[in-house]
């Protein structure tokens, strides 16, 4: 199993990760594209309207057959990917807060989504055949870092 993308963690950060999450892997780099360099109390505010499809994800790859929306382009509301992610931000949180780090003040310097397990199942067809049904699953990590803002 691999760990984080990066090989040494800023002083005043924290992280996490949700490893082998079932969830699209093209709906979870865009959403990792679109909350990169946020600040996390935006970020989970933006989780909150994707949730609501008030504001959608702007889709930057995989564009195929995506429509556009009003006033953002090309995107989605992607619900079942968004509920993982905003886990994971709660997580990053509370990590920071037992650190003593000041929540207002943290920034989502490393946000991304990778490929990771696949669940291999047969599904059964005429003539006592089986056809494969093989599913990737996602692990998806974040590390935050606080900002001046004293």
């Amino acid at each position: 199993m691999k760990g984080y993308t990066v090989k040494e963690f800023p002083e005043k950060s924290a992280h996490g990760r949700i490893v082998d999450a079932d969830i699209s892997l093209k709906d979870a780099v865009n959403i990792a594209h679109n909350l990169r360099g946020m600040k996390l109390s935006s970020a989970k505010d933006l989780g909150e309207r994707v949730l609501r499809k008030e504001s959608p994800i702007k889709y930057f790859r995989y564009l195929d057959s995506v429509s556009h929306r009003k006033g953002s382009g090309p995107g989605r509301y992607p619900v079942k990917a968004m509920k993982v992610f905003m886990d994971l931000l709660s997580n990053v949180e509370a990590n920071a807060e037992f650190k003593g780090m000041q929540v207002e003040n943290l920034v989502l310097r490393v946000i991304s989504a990778t490929k990771g397990g696949m669940i291999k199942r047969y599904r059964p067809k005429a003539y006592g055949r089986a056809g494969q049904f093989f599913k990737d699953q996602i692990n998806i990590e974040a590390i935050v870092v606080e900002e001046g803002g004293e």
